[in-house]
C-alpha cells in the first residue's frame, strides 16, 4: 500500500477515480487489477484535462466503485496489488492494517464478534461510527453497537482478501450521500469482476507460539480458498469459496481479587494462581483461561453482471458464511493430588476465596449461518445523466449460542447438563436506494441526488435448558428482546466549479427515523412494550477547495453526522451467565459537528514524486452513545449500561507521505502519523462519582497512531516488505480508571513490526512468507492480541 492511497490521485487512481488525473500518463498505467473499459475512460478523460495539476478527486459513472461522483473529503486508496505485495492478509479486515488512522480490533484469524473499526475520533468500542460496504452493499452492523448480545462488527466474512480488486476509504462525514454512522470513515471494498475466463485457488497457514499467564500452546489456522469466473459478451460472472479453520489464543482469564480473600472455613487447597495487577493496578489472581476459540468459517460468493446496454448494467450478487465456533476454557488450578479444579470453594496462599462455578470456566457452542443478497441496476453513460436502482438484504438465517450454567461446572460441563441457549434468528436489514448524477450541459456543476431506506430488525432470544444445553431444544424464556428501526433519507450535492482553480461542494442529507415495536422480556409475566419514536434531522455538508499551484491543493471541509440509535441500544436488553445489557428505549442520538482543513503537496520529479498531505481535525459530539461496563462485586457480574455523554471534544492532526523508488529504484515507501487529543467535556452521568468523567479522555481513542511501510521490489519475482505500526496510550473506561493498560480488561499502546516475502515463481504461481507481530509485541485491548504469527501462502492464478 503505497502512494495510490494518498488522495492526489494518481499512479493507479486512473484505474479507480475517473475524471482528473494529472501527473501521471494513464495510459502507462495498464495492469492486469483493471477493466480495460476503465483504462480507457481514464486515459481519455485525462488527456482532457491539464496536465500535471493536483487536482480533487472526481469519480466519473464508469467507476466501479460505488463512491459518490465527487468526494469532497480526505480519500485514500489501496489496490489489490499492493495488498498482495505488502500485507499478510488473512481476512478482509487486514487490508486496512496501514490506512492513516484507522484500527481494527482483530483478535485472532476469522474474529467475527470483535473486529471493531476504530478511526480519528472513534474508538474500537463504536462500530456504529463508521461505514463499510463492499459493492456498495452495507456490511457495517447497525442492528446494535459494540459487542454484546450478537455483537456487531461489520460482517467482514462476507468478503474474503482474494477478491478485493480496491479499497477506498474516505474520512469524515462531509459527504451527503452517507448516513451519520460515517462520522469516522467509509471504507468500501471493491470486488473482482472477470473480463476473460480465469481461476485461482490459495493454500495458507499460519502458526503462533503464544504464552500468557500459564498458558503455554501454539495455535494455528489455516484456509484454503478457489475461485472462478469469465466474462462472455454481455455476461460476467465470479464464483468464489473460502474455508477458514482457526485456533486461536484465550481471549479472557479467570480471576479473584487478592482483597476478596477471607478466613479460610472450607475450601480446597489450590496452586498455579497467577499473581498479577489489574487494569486499575489492584492485585488478583488468575486462575484460567477461557474464551479460546476454535472456528470453522466457510465463505460463498456468486456475483451475475449482464449488460442491457453498453450504457447499463444489472449486477446481482449472493454471499453465505457459515461458523461453527467453540469458545473452550481451562483451569490454572490443581488440589493436591494434580487435579484439575473446577468447582467449589478455593483457598489460595492461606485465604478462602469465593467459588468456582460454571461462570468462570464456561464453553460456548455457536453454529451460524448469514445470507447477504444485493441488486443493482446502474447505468453509466457519462452525460448529463446517470442513475442507479440499489436493494440488499442481509439475514442471520441461523444464530445459535449454547452455553453451560453456572450451576453446571466443568468436567461435567464438556458433556452436557443445565446451560442457555441464545438465539438469533429472524434478525437481519435491507436497504433500498435511488441515486443519480447530473452534470447539466454548459455548467460547472456536478449533481449528485437520492433517496434511501435502511430498515433493522433485532430478534434475540434466551432459553434456559435444564437437560442437556449442547443438543436440547429451548426450555423456559430467560430473556427477549426485539424491535425494528428505519430510516428514510433524502440527499442532494451540488459539486461546483467556481473557476478553474476553485470548486465548492455543498451538500443536504434529510433523515426521518422511526423506533418500533420494541418489546423485552425476563420472564413470561416480565414482558414491557416500548413506544413507538419518530425523529427528523437535516445534516448540512460543505467543502472548499483551491488548486493553488499544479503541486498543491487545499481543501477545507465542514459537515453535521446525525448518528441514530441502534435498535439493540433501544430494546437489547439481554443478560447471560456473567454480563448483563440494560437497554435504554429514550436514548437521544449522537450530534456530530466534523470539520477538517487539508493541504495536499507533491515534490520533485512528476514521473517519481513524493506526495504528502496534512490534515487538522476537529469534532464536537453532543449526546455521544456509550456502554459502559463495570464489574458489580455484589451480584458478581459484569454490569453495562448504555448512555448518553454529554458532549465530547476533539481536535488533532493527521499527516501522510509516500513514493516509489524513494532514493532507490523499486523501493516504495509510505507513512502517516495522527495525533487526536479527545476528552469529555460535559457529562452529567458518572461511573464511581460525579464528575468523574469530565475532563477525561474518551475511551479507546489513541492520543498518537502512526504507520511506515517499506517495501523493496529486488526484481519481477522477489518483493520483500517491512511495516510498522504503533498505537500510543489510551483507556477503556469513562472515569480513565484502568491506569494499566497492560493486563487483562486494559488497553495498552503498542509497537508492532510486520514482514512479509513475495515470490512469483512463474506467471502463473506466487509464494509468500510472512510474520506478523515480528517483535512478539504483548499488547492488549481488554483481550491480549496476538503474539509473533509465522504465515506461508502458495497461490496459482490460471
Amino acid at each position: 500500500m503505497f502512494p495510490s492511497r494518498f488522495a492526489h490521485g494518481a499512479i493507479v487512481r486512473a484505474c479507480l477515480l475517473l475524471g482528473s488525473v494529472p501527473l501521471f500518463n494513464p495510459a502507462a498505467l495498464a495492469c492486469d487489477d483493471c477493466d480495460p473499459e476503465l483504462h480507457a475512460s481514464a486515459a481519455s478523460d485525462a488527456s482532457a484535462s491539464t496536465p500535471q495539476r493536483l487536482a480533487p478527486v472526481q469519480v466519473d459513472g464508469l467507476a466501479p466503485s460505488s463512491l459518490p461522483a465527487t468526494l469532497p473529503t480526505t480519500h485514500e486508496s489501496l489496490t489489490r496489488a499492493e495488498m498482495e505485495r505488502s500485507i499478510n492478509a488473512t481476512d478482509s479486515e487486514d487490508a486496512l492494517k496501514y490506512f492513516p488512522s484507522l484500527l481494527v480490533r482483530k483478535r485472532y484469524i476469522g474474529d467475527y464478534n470483535h473486529a471493531i473499526l476504530s478511526s480519528r475520533a472513534s474508538g474500537t468500542g463504536n462500530s456504529a461510527r463508521s461505514a463499510v460496504y463492499a459493492d456498495g452493499i452495507l456490511l457495517s452492523n447497525y442492528l446494535g453497537n459494540g459487542v454484546g448480545g450478537l455483537s456487531f462488527p461489520p460482517r467482514w466474512g462476507m468478503v474474503t482478501p482474494e477478491e478485493i480488486e480496491r479499497v477506498d476509504v474516505i474520512y469524515g462525514p462531509f459527504s451527503a450521500a452517507y448516513p451519520g454512522n460515517a462520522v469516522g470513515a467509509v471504507v468500501d471494498y471493491v470486488t473482482r469482476m472477470p473480463t476473460k475466463f480465469e481461476a485461482h485457488a490459495k493454500l495458507s497457514l499460519t502458526t503462533q507460539p503464544f504464552e500468557l499467564y500459564n498458558t503455554r500452546a501454539t495455535y494455528r489456522a489455516w484456509q484454503a480458498s478457489a475461485a472462478v469466473g469469465s466474462r462472455e459478451g454481455a455476461f460476467s460472472w465470479w464464483l468464489g469459496v473460502n474455508r477458514t479453520d482457526s485456533d486461536g489464543q484465550p481471549l479472557t482469564f479467570a480471576t479473584r481479587l487478592v482483597s476478596s480473600g477471607t478466613a479460610v472455613t472450607t475450601g480446597t487447597p489450590v496452586t498455579g494462581a497467577v499473581l498479577g495487577l489489574n487494569n486499575a493496578n489492584q492485585p488478583w489472581y488468575l486462575i484460567g483461561a477461557a474464551t479460546q476459540y476454535r472456528t470453522q468459517q466457510d465463505h460463498i460468493k456468486l456475483k451475475l453482471a449482464y449488460d442491457l446496454s453498453p450504457q447499463l448494467r444489472a449486477t446481482y450478487l449472493f454471499g453465505t458464511w457459515l461458523n461453527a465456533a467453540d469458545g473452550n476454557s481451562q483451569s490454572y488450578l490443581t488440589g493436591a493430588s494434580g487435579q484439575a479444579v473446577t468447582s467449589g470453594a478455593i483457598v489460595i496462599d492461606g485465604k478462602q476465596y469465593a467459588a468456582l462455578t460454571g461462570a468462570d470456566f464456561s464453553l460456548t457452542r455457536e453454529k451460524l449461518r448469514h445470507a447477504m443478497h444485493g441488486l443493482t441496476l446502474k447505468s453509466r453513460t457519462g452525460g448529463e445523466w446517470d442513475w442507479e436502482l440499489a436493494a440488499s438484504l442481509y439475514d442471520y438465517a441461523r444464530d445459535d449460542k449454547r452455553q453451560n450454567a453456572a450451576n453446571n461446572p466443568q468436567p461435567g460441563a464438556w458433556t452436557g447438563g443445565a446451560g442457555t441457549l441464545a438465539d438469533g434468528s429472524g434478525t437481519g436489514w435491507n436497504t433500498l436506494s435511488a441515486r443519480t448524477i447530473w452534470r447539466p450541459a454548459g455548467a460547472r456543476h456536478v449533481v449528485d441526488l437520492g433517496l434511501q431506506q435502511d430498515s433493522y430488525a433485532l430478534r434475540y432470544r434466551t432459553s434456559n435448558i435444564t437437560g442437556n444445553y449442547l443438543v436440547d431444544d429451548p426450555g423456559s424464556l430467560a430473556s427477549n428482546v426485539q424491535g425494528h428501526t428505519r430510516t428514510q433519507a433524502a440527499f442532494v450535492q451540488d459539486a461546483w466549479g467556481l473557476s478553474e482553480d476553485w470548486k465548492l461542494v455543498l451538500g443536504l442529507r434529510a433523515e426521518h427515523w422511526r423506533a418500533s415495536e420494541g418489546r423485552t422480556e425476563f420472564s413470561a409475566s416480565s414482558r414491557i412494550d416500548h413506544a413507538a419514536r419518530t425523529e427528523n434531522y437535516l445534516s448540512p455538508k460543505a467543502a472548499l477547495s483551491w488548486q493553488a499551484s499544479n503541486e498543491t491543493l487545499l481543501k477545507a471541509s465542514v459537515g453535521r453526522a446525525v448518528r441514530l440509535p441502534t435498535v439493540a441500544e433501544l430494546y437489547g436488553a439481554t443478560s447471560t451467565t456473567n454480563s448483563q445489557y440494560i437497554n435504554d428505549p429514550g436514548l437521544k442520538p449522537e450530534k456530530s459537528w466534523t470539520a477538517e482543513w487539508s493541504a495536499e503537496q507533491v515534490w520533485g520529479d512528476a514521473n517519481n514524486p513524493l506526495q504528502s498531505r496534512i490534515t487538522l481535525f476537529a469534532e464536537s459530539t453532543r449526546d455521544a452513545i456509550y456502554s459502559q461496563t463495570l464489574f458489580d462485586a455484589a451480584a458478581n457480574r459484569n454490569i453495562s449500561r448504555v448512555q448518553n455523554v454529554d458532549r465530547i471534544g476533539t481536535t488533532g492532526i493527521e499527516t501522510s507521505v509516500g513514493a516509489n523508488d524513494f532514493g532507490l529504484k523499486g523501493l516504495d515507501v509510505s507513512a502517516s502519523v495522527t495525533y487526536a487529543d479527545s476528552k469529555i467535556k460535559r457529562n452529567a452521568g458518572f461511573v464511581a462519582a460525579a464528575g468523574d468523567t469530565v475532563g477525561k479522555w474518551q475511551p479507546n481513542v489513541a492520543r498518537w497512531r502512526g504507520t511506515l511501510q517499506a517495501s523493496y521490489r529486488f526484481n519481477a519475482a522477489w518483493t520483500a516488505s517491512l511495516a510498522a505500526r504503533y498505537s500510543g496510550r489510551q483507556f477503556r473506561t469513562l472515569n480513565n480508571a484502568d491506569v494499566n493498560g497492560y493486563a487483562y480488561q486494559g488497553v495498552s499502546a503498542f509497537k508492532t513490526l510486520d514482514a512479509r516475502m513475495l515470490w512469483r515463481i512463474d506467471p502463473r504461481w506466487t509464494a509468500a512468507l510472512g510474520v506478523d507481530n515480528l517483535n512478539n509485541n504483548r499488547y492488549w485491548n481488554f483481550h491480549p492480541y496476538p503474539q509473533r504469527s509465522v504465515s506461508a501462502e502458495l497461490k496459482v492464478d490460471l
